[in-house]
């Protein structure tokens, strides 16, 4: 999954590309998602889930490499998840 994610978004091999599977029990939440967390050099902060768990997540699941700016966490963005 973070190889997949190096190649759609051209990110370098220094990157750090984070790759969690987490579990949810609550009423209409999948029961496993994979979230992907990403800092740039410019030290952003990036991130996307999946609602898939990992082994099965292709690159067709994966968002669009001209999306990576919508991917960027705000300034002050602060979720319980990454």
């Amino acid at each position: 999954m973070s190889e997949q994610t190096r190649r759609r978004f051209r990110l370098g091999p220094g990157v750090v590309v984070l790759v969690s599977e987490i579990a949810c029990a609550l009423p209409g939440c999948p029961p496993l998602e994979t979230v992907v967390v990403f800092w740039t050099a410019a030290g952003v902060r990036h991130r996307f889930k999946v609602f898939k768990p990992a082994l099965e997540i292709t690159e067709e699941d994966l968002p669009c490499d001209w999306l990576m700016r919508s991917l960027a966490a705000p300034d002050g963005f602060d979720d319980d998840c990454c």
